[in-house]
């Protein structure tokens, strides 16, 4: 079978969570039937509370038709999903690892040590989420495009910073990541307006800080990496609660 351009980390990420968890539900009951490869797209029929002719592109899973409301419509239903998660998968059991939604950064609680080759692979992982967050000048009619691309870069983030053992370098990794994303909010056009990569950074429910004051709990040298915060100020006022803890001035 020709292999798609997109994998099953790309479906997970840039899809919805009701929609994500409902397709993964069609496809472990084997409702995706009649699977065919055609030149540049997928198609099959998935069984909903009807039998659907549903088609997906080789270079878009959000490309495509299905017969259902939603599809007929032009909007990405879970039939459509289904049928990529049986493109990427060849009909091969989903782990529950696979199934794993993080849509918030979460502390691991594990303490140990990175290794050279784990961290490189981290750093690679969170630079290719960051391209996701990127400026924006265009029409409005890809608005909504722009800011799943955000939310789509926040969620692999979440899932990197989820995945962290807690350490002084990963402490040291998460200070560069929120620096990184708040040059991007004020130096780098990024258009926040629904404030998805906000509410990742600094947010009222739990977050990269409050990430990395739990890091402090567990490993209280890991407030060494905030000093660095000094004499900054950042868009959110992220770098006061992390200061506080390290002991650091803030700026007037």
């Amino acid at each position: 079978m020709q292999q798609p351009d997109y994998d099953l980390d790309k479906i997970k990420f840039a899809t919805d969570q009701p929609t994500f968890e409902k397709a993964v539900a069609l496809y472990e009951s084997r409702k995706v039937t009649r699977f065919n490869e055609g030149i540049s797209s997928y198609t099959a029929v998935v069984i909903g509370t009807e039998p659907y002719r549903v088609s997906v592109e080789t270079h878009r899973y959000d490309y495509g038709h299905c017969t259902c409301y939603l599809g007929q419509n032009d909007t990405l239903c879970k039939h459509m999903v289904a049928l990529a998660l049986f493109v990427v998968m060849d009909g091969k059991p989903l782990t529950d690892q696979d199934k794993k939604l993080v849509d918030i950064p979460t502390c691991s609680g594990e303490l140990r040590e990175l290794g050279k080759v784990e961290l490189a692979g981290i750093k690679k992982s969170v630079t290719e989420a960051l391209q996701y967050i990127k400026g924006y000048n265009g029409p409005s009619r890809t608005w909504f495009a722009y800011q799943d691309s955000l939310q789509e870069g926040c969620r692999r983030l979440s899932a990197t910073v989820s995945n962290l053992p807690v350490n002084i370098p990963s402490a040291q990794l998460l200070v560069d990541l929120l620096l990184r994303l708040d040059k991007k909010l004020t130096l780098g056009g990024v258009d926040d307006s629904d404030g998805t990569v906000g509410d990742f950074m600094y947010d009222t429910v739990y977050d990269t800080v409050d990430v990395l004051k739990t890091y402090t709990k567990l490993e209280p040298k890991s407030a060494l990496t905030f000093r660095q915060l000094e004499n900054k100020e950042t868009c959110f006022g992220w770098e006061k609660p992390l200061l506080e803890i390290s002991g650091g001035e803030i700026k007037k």
